[in-house]
């Protein structure tokens, strides 16, 4: 499996929001790699973009320091929320990424042509628009602009890309994300302006070939990444061969994932990819978190106060697979404490303590296996729908302390309570295996503190996070 995020712009520091793509792509590549099939995990940064000129500006630097001090904060971001990516491409720098576009370009020159052009632009999305205000609600007002550009035939695909959908053979998550695609297909493509005037875009960005006037419109640059990132034998093995190409984006970008660029494609007669998923936002106070807003939460600031489990958990186990989602640190921590805290690690820690109390820390021999949360884990995965995976690992803690309260181990003659623990212990292990997808570190400790025919002394696995917070 091929599997790719958006890669954002650089104008600011990442905020949660990228965060929850990036999750959720690392739990698909953790469980397919979990389950022995070859993945290839990647994401990366959009640097040519008129947005990072602007911020550049604002703030008194040149371009570059500005976009490799932004791109190295999105790359960091591996660490503080243990990500398993494969590949990071920055459009501006990867020695690739250009030589890719070109090629694109030329492979689709029967579909492109010259025209004068005036409309509305918003450089928040970075497209045009037929009237205001910004229907994702950048506030800055519409800029007027008028110049000539280099426009695309997608009115040509209008036909292919129906037929493309409607069959299935490009899956669109969920259901209505795809309806959404489909109603806009049919009321009609009209041609896209894909250039840029180079002096609008302060000369920054990849010229057009042949035309030095003009600059590649970012987002043609920058769809262009999931292929010009494979190189070699890479792009046969994972965009020619591969059997699945997943991407996963915000619902603000279906149109440029689900319309544009399978159009482009198409023209350049290129592989297309086979599924899409649409996440929506996560808001706070109801206002979509961004850069420009002011109210984008730092997830590395979350992690310092909190713990990677904590925030990686409120990611998985609360943004529902339809529908925003709102953020509060508040919320972050009580789920932590109830599920992390006062479930996972209240089993774990009350297993072990049995075991060395009754059984000298020996594991006895036990049974219970867990298929059917595999199975379910797997299903919700294959949806895309990661808070009900989320809870269908967590019916192993649920099911285990009913467990517990259930047969009282600490009542029980010796043979049945050796019969009891060891089931225990095999729930716990088998925790630990279906949780390493979402939650690695926290997994790791489960195992560790179940390794082995004779446990370890127990101790807490996690902290009670009440009372803490990232702004003090």
């Amino acid at each position: 499996m091929y599997i790719t995020t958006t890669i954002p712009y650089v104008n600011a520091r990442p905020h949660l929001g990228h965060a929850l793509e990036l999750v959720q792509a690392d739990v698909l590549a953790r469980h397919h790699r979990q389950r022995g099939e070859p993945v290839r995990f990647q994401t990366g940064t959009d640097d040519n973009s008129l947005k990072n000129v602007l911020a550049a500006e604002a703030e008194g630097v040149p371009v570059r320091e500005l976009v490799d001090r932004n791109a190295a904060a999105f790359e960091g971001l591996r660490g503080p929320l243990n990500l398993s990516f494969d590949s990071f491409i920055r459009t501006s720098v990867h020695p690739g990424h250009r030589a890719g576009v070109e090629r694109i370009w030329a492979a689709t020159r029967h579909d492109l042509y010259q025209r004068h052009y005036e409309g509305l632009y918003c450089v928040g999305c970075e497209q045009f628009y037929p009237e205001g205000p910004c229907p994702d609600g950048h506030e800055a007002p519409l800029q007027r602009v008028a110049e000539e550009n280099w426009f695309f035939r997608l009115s040509r695909y209008q036909d292919a890309l129906l037929d493309l959908i409607r069959s299935g053979r490009l899956r669109i998550e969920p259901v209505a994300r795809r309806n959404e695609v489909l109603a806009f297909v049919e009321a009609g493509l009209a041609d896209l302006s894909i250039s840029r005037s180079a002096a609008r875009a302060r000369g920054w960005g990849i010229p057009v070939p042949g035309d030095p006037g003009q600059v590649v419109y970012v987002w043609w640059d920058a769809l262009a990444n999931y292929v010009t990132a494979l190189e070699g034998g890479d792009y046969e093995r994972w965009w020619v061969a591969e059997r699945r190409k997943v991407h996963l984006v915000g619902k603000g970008v279906i149109r440029f994932h689900a319309v544009y660029w399978p159009a482009m494609l198409l023209s350049a007669g290129l592989p297309l990819p086979t599924e899409i998923f649409v996440h929506d936002y996560l808001t706070a106070d109801g206002r979509k978190l961004s850069k420009s807003s002011g109210n984008a939460a730092d997830p590395v600031a979350l992690v310092d106060a909190y713990g990677v489990d904590a925030v990686r958990w409120w990611l998985l186990r609360e943004v529902p697979r339809v529908g925003d989602a709102d953020f509060t640190e508040e919320r972050l921590v009580a789920r932590a404490d109830e599920d992390l805290a006062n479930g996972l690690g209240n089993l774990v820690n009350r297993v072990v303590t049995m075991v060395h109390r009754f059984l000298d820390g020996h594991v006895p021999s036990g049974g219970g296996t867990h298929d059917t949360v595999a199975d379910a884990v797997h299903q919700a995965l294959e949806d895309f729908d990661f808070r009900r995976a989320a809870a269908a690992v967590w019916t192993i803690v649920e099911d285990a302390n009913k467990y517990v309260e259930r047969t009282q181990p600490w009542r029980q003659p010796r043979a049945d309570q050796e019969r009891s623990l060891g089931t225990l212990v095999e729930a716990c292990r088998a925790l630990a295996v279906h949780l390493e997808p979402f939650l690695p570190t926290a997994a790791a400790r489960v195992a560790a503190a179940v390794r082995g025919d004779r446990l370890p002394p127990p101790h807490p696995l996690f902290r009670r996070l009440t009372g803490t917070g990232a702004a003090g």
